[in-house]
C-alpha cells in the first residue's frame, strides 16, 4: 500500500510539473546536492538543426548546437561555483549527449548504449514519447538506482524518449536541459525530489 502512495505521488509530482521550487526549497535543494547522495538525469540541450537524426545512427555526427552548447557551459559553470560534487557521468552515445555531459560536469563522460534514443530519431517519437520501451526504461532506472560514490552525485545526459521510457508518459514533456532529480543510496528504489529547468542552476549560482 505503502508502495502504491508512492508510485502515486510520483506521478502527480510530475504531471504538475515540479520545476518551480520556491527560493527556500532551492537552497536546501543546492545544499543537499553539496553533499551528494543525488542521481541527476537531464535532457540533453538543443541540437544542431542543421543534423537530421537517421537511423542508423552516425554518433559522431549528432552535435549540439552552439546554443545548447553555451547552455551546457552556463550550467557546468553554475554547478562549480555552488560546489556541487559531480562523480560519475553517464550519457547516451549520440555526440550531443557527450558533449552536453562533458560541459556540465568537467569530466570525460561514459557513453552507455542502455541510455541512447530509444525513438531511433523518429520524429513521431520525439513529438509524442510514449514510454513504450521497457529495455531503455529499465537501462536509465538501474542508473537511477545505483548509489553515487560517497560525497558524489551522478550526472546522467539522455533523451525525452528515454525518460518517458523510464519514468511514464507524463514525463516526456521535459526541456532540453531540464533534469529530474533523484536521491538514492543503492538500498531501494530511487526517491524522486523535483524537476529543475536548466535556468535552475544559474539562478542559483547569481544569487
Amino acid at each position: 500500500m505503502m508502495k502504491t502512495l508512492q508510485i502515486i505521488c510520483a506521478v502527480l509530482l510530475l504531471l504538475l510539473g515540479c520545476s518551480q521550487v520556491s527560493a527556500e526549497d532551492s537552497r536546501e535543494l543546492v545544499s543537499a546536492l553539496k553533499q551528494g547522495g543525488y542521481v541527476v538525469v537531464f535532457r540533453h540541450v538543443a541540437t544542431d538543426d542543421s543534423q537530421k537524426d537517421i537511423y542508423p545512427f552516425d554518433f559522431d555526427d549528432m552535435k549540439a548546437s552552439e546554443k545548447g552548447r553555451e547552455m551546457a557551459r552556463q550550467i557546468g559553470a553554475a554547478v562549480k561555483k555552488l560546489g556541487i560534487p559531480v562523480g560519475q557521468v553517464y550519457t547516451s552515445r549520440l555526440n550531443r549527449a557527450i558533449e552536453t555531459g562533458k560541459l556540465l560536469s568537467g569530466k570525460d563522460a561514459r557513453p552507455v548504449d542502455g541510455l541512447t534514443d530509444s525513438g531511433a530519431g523518429s520524429a513521431s517519437a520525439m513529438a509524442n514519447p510514449a514510454g513504450g520501451n521497457a529495455k531503455a526504461g529499465l537501462a536509465l532506472r538501474e542508473l537511477v538506482n545505483a548509489a553515487p560514490k560517497a560525497g558524489t552525485n551522478i550526472f546522467i545526459v539522455t533523451h525525452k524518449t528515454n525518460i518517458a521510457d523510464a519514468f511514464g508518459k507524463e514525463a516526456g514533456d521535459v526541456q532540453e536541459g531540464e533534469a529530474f532529480i533523484y536521491r538514492s543510496d543503492g538500498s531501494a528504489s530511487s526517491a524522486f525530489v523535483t524537476r529543475v529547468k536548466a535556468a535552475f542552476w544559474i539562478d542559483q549560482a547569481a544569487d
